[in-house]
């Protein structure tokens, strides 16, 4: 082999490598960074969360955008209601009105940053002051966002003051009703999928 033609295949290996590098630096710049609500501090979330339910479409968008796109979807609630009865009603109350933890059902939040997608899963991934234990570790990445859905769902607040719903969503807000809920509300979600909806 000539020196010409090692040259070539260096300068080719070089390349490739340095695309390859690039692509993996475009794609760590691409995620958000997620802060503990109180030190803020970095949550590692990759190296805390459950395996499973980490690669859905829905988690690999939030975890790019930061925006929760189960937000407004049906039949997303029925599974976060769940994982909201589970992990957060002992203290938040069942319809989140909040007991020894502070009500979530309306516009008021503790932590000004959870009126955002964002900050609301960095406070229930990583904790927060008092009682607040982090969940990062105990729930799925997929259930988080479902869970944040169903809070955002308990919503008894006025649509203007809901910094997380998109315009659409603000035009057709109704605030949470329980008795709908409990009728038919939860049978016609149950009927739906937890997908993102299509653009």
């Amino acid at each position: 082999m000539t020196l010409k033609k090692i040259y070539k295949k260096w300068a080719c290996v070089a390349l490739t490598g340095a695309s390859m590098l690039g692509a993996t630096i475009a794609t760590a710049n691409a995620q958000q960074v997620f802060r503990n609500t109180i030190t803020g501090e970095e949550l590692k979330i990759l190296e805390v969360a459950p395996k499973e339910g980490r690669d859905t479409p829905a988690v690999k968008s939030f975890l790019e955008t930061g925006i929760n796109p189960y937000i407004g979807v049906k039949g997303c609630l029925p599974r976060g209601e769940e994982a909201y009865l589970v992990a957060c009603s002992g203290c938040h109350g069942h319809l989140g009105e909040g007991k020894v933890g502070p009500g979530l059902n309306d516009n008021y939040w503790t932590y000004p940053k959870n009126t955002t997608d964002k900050g609301l899963f960095e406070t229930i991934f990583g904790g927060a002051q008092g009682m607040m234990g982090p969940h990062g570790g105990d729930l799925q990445l997929d259930e988080v966002l479902a869970l944040i859905a169903w809070i955002r769902n308990l919503n008894i607040g006025e649509a203007k003051d809901a910094e997380w719903l998109t315009d659409a969503q603000k035009a057709s807000f109704k605030p949470f009703n329980a008795k709908e809920w409990d009728g038919s509300g939860k049978a016609e979600a149950a009927k739906e999928q937890c997908t993102i909806p299509a653009n």
